[in-house]
C-alpha cells in the first residue's frame, strides 16, 4: 500500500506542475489552489504516519518523491521540505495533543512553514535573539526571523526562539495579532517558494503550541529540525541534478555542429560523463543517509550532512554543465537549466551552508582518520 500511496503522490506532483514551473518561477508565486491540492493529499509532509490521516511513506520512499518535486519544480519542492520539518518536529517532540491537533490538519490541507534564521544570526543559530516567554496559559513570541521558505503559503509557522537557559519551538497562526509577513522581494533562486520575512511584536498563542523540551539544552531541537530539512535537500538538490541532466542530454544529441551533435563531440561528451557520475554519487548518498534515518544510526548527522554537502556541491556544478551544453539556448529566463542554475545555488546557503558542511566534515574526518 505504501508504495501504491507512493506512485499515487508522484502521478499528483507530475500532474500539478506539469510545465507550469517556469511560469511559477518568473512570476514568483505558485497559485494557492496548487499549493492547496499538494496540502490535501499530504504530498508536502509524506512521511506522516496513516495514523494521523498521512501517506505514511518511509525515508526512502519519501526521499524519492522529493527528488521528483525537485526535478520539477524546486520552489514547489522547498514547501514540502519546510512542511515536513515541520511534521516531523511534531511527530519527534510533540505530545499526544499535539499531534492529534496538528498533524492530521497538515496531512489534509493545511499549510507550515519554519523560522530559524535572523538578521543577526544564520549559520550561528546561537545568536538567535526572538524570544519565547510563558504565563500561565498563554505564550508570547517577540522576534524578528528572514528568509522563512513558505511563510508566505504557512497556515502555521514553527518558530524557534529563546527560552530560560535554552531553546523553544512554538507552533504560531500565520494571521496571529502582532505577526507581519513581508515577501522576500525577487529571489535569486526558488523565487516561487514564498520567502517571506516575519515580524512578531507581543505574539499571544496558547501555551499548549510549544513543543515540549522548552528550555532544553541550546540547538537540541534546531539541530534536530535540520537534520531533517538536510536530508530532504539534498534529495531535493538530486532532483535539480536529474533534470539539468535530462536536458542536456536531449539537447547534446539533438543540436548539430561541424556536422555532428554535439554529443559527440569530445568536451560536451566529458560534461555528460561527469554529470552522469555526479547523478550516481548523490543518489547513493542519499540513500544511504536514509538508511541511517531509518535505522536511527549513529551515523545519521554525517551520512545527512555528507549527503546535503555534496548534493549540494554537485548540483550547481551539473546546473553550470547544463548551461554550458545548452549555450543561448539555455539562457532564457524561467528555462530548466537556466531555472536550476540559480535554485542550485541556493542550496549551498540553505540549512547550513556549505562552509558549515565542510567544518562538519573537517571534524568528522579528524576523529576517524587522525
Amino acid at each position: 500500500m505504501t508504495a501504491d500511496r507512493a506512485d499515487d503522490l508522484r502521478t499528483l506532483w507530475s500532474e500539478l506542475v506539469a510545465d507550469h514551473a517556469a511560469d511559477w518561477d518568473l512570476a514568483g508565486a505558485i497559485p494557492p489552489d496548487v499549493v492547496r491540492k499538494l496540502a490535501e493529499a499530504g504530498a508536502l509532509c509524506p512521511e506522516v504516519a496513516a495514523e494521523y490521516g498521512g501517506p505514511g511513506l518511509d525515508a526512502h520512499a519519501a526521499g524519492r518523491l522529493a527528488a521528483h518535486a525537485g526535478s520539477l519544480c524546486s520552489s514547489a519542492r522547498s514547501l514540502m521540505t519546510s512542511q515536513g520539518m515541520v511534521a516531523w518536529m511534531i511527530t519527534r517532540w510533540g505530545d499526544r495533543r499535539q499531534r492529534e491537533l496538528f498533524l492530521p490538519a497538515l496531512a489534509g490541507g493545511a499549510t507550515a512553514a519554519v523560522a530559524f534564521s535572523e538578521p543577526h544570526a544564520g549559520s550561528d543559530l546561537s545568536a538567535m535573539r526572538t524570544t519565547l516567554e510563558v504565563h500561565g496559559d498563554e505564550a508570547v513570541i517577540d522576534g524578528e526571523k528572514v528568509w522563512i521558505t513558505g511563510a508566505a503559503y504557512a497556515d502555521w509557522i514553527l518558530v524557534f526562539c529563546r527560552h530560560q537557559s535554552g531553546t523553544a519551538a512554538v507552533i504560531v497562526p500565520s494571521d496571529a495579532p502582532g505577526l507581519e509577513i513581508e515577501p522576500v522581494p525577487h529571489p535569486l533562486g526558488c523565487r516561487a517558494g514564498g520567502h517571506a520575512m516575519v515580524r512578531m511584536a507581543d505574539v499571544v498563542v496558547p501555551a499548549d503550541h510549544v513543543l515540549p523540551g522548552a528550555g532544553d539544552p541550546f540547538g537540541l531541537q534546531i539541530q534536530s529540525a535540520l537534520a531533517y530539512g538536510r536530508l530532504s535537500i539534498a534529495w531535493g538538490c538530486l532532483g535539480i541534478i536529474r533534470s539539468c541532466l535530462s536536458a542536456a542530454a536531449a539537447y547534446a544529441v539533438k543540436r548539430e555542429q561541424f556536422g555532428a551533435p554535439i554529443a559527440k563531440h569530445q568536451l560536451v561528451a566529458g560534461r555528460l560523463g561527469d554529470m552522469y557520475a555526479a547523478e550516481q554519487i548523490v543518489t547513493r548518498l542519499c540513500e544511504h543517509a536514509a538508511a541511517c534515518w531509518r535505522d536511527s544510526s549513529p551515523d545519521l548527522v554525517t551520512a545527512v550532512f555528507t549527503a546535503k554537502h555534496v548534493g549540494a556541491i554537485q548540483a550547481n556544478a551539473v546546473a553550470a554543465s547544463a548551461v554550458q551544453i545548452l549555450a543561448s539556448a539555455g539562457a532564457h529566463d524561467g528555462g530548466v537549466v537556466a531555472r536550476a542554475y540559480r535554485d542550485a545555488k541556493l542550496m549551498e546557503i540553505i540549512e547550513g551552508s556549505t562552509e558549515m558542511g565542510r567544518l562538519h566534515l573537517a571534524e568528522k574526518a579528524l576523529a576517524v582518520w587522525a
